[in-house]
């Protein structure tokens, strides 16, 4: 199999997703720190079914594809496919499908 870069696919789904959560939250006046989505998605009352889910999904990626010791052996490369780097990307878009759809109006 061609290598791909799965990690990183992986890693840059769950910062475009946490960056839409973050947006989501300071439009609605919240003071947000740190990149776990799962914590954010916790403070919408609103937030639609299963994205707690695709949060905890996402935040698995946000350290380990990053650093080369992220893993006790091997390099991030070696735990990740397109399978993987697939399904990160469509909760990825789901969540910030949900802070798109859910933004304030702009005054």
């Amino acid at each position: 199999m061609e290598y791909r870069y799965w990690e990183w696919a992986c890693f840059t789904a769950q910062q475009a997703a946490e960056k839409a959560v973050k947006g989501l939250l300071m439009a609605r006046g919240h003071d947000v720190w740190g990149p776990a989505i799962t914590p954010m998605i916790r403070a919408l009352p609103d937030a639609a079914p299963g994205l707690m889910e695709k949060a905890q999904l996402l935040d698995a990626h946000c350290i380990p594809p990053r650093y080369p010791n992220g893993f006790p052996q091997g390099k991030p490369a070696d735990y990740y496919n397109q399978a993987k780097a697939e399904e990160a990307v469509r909760a990825a878009e789901d969540i910030i499908r949900f802070c798109q759809d859910h933004l304030p109006e702009p005054r």
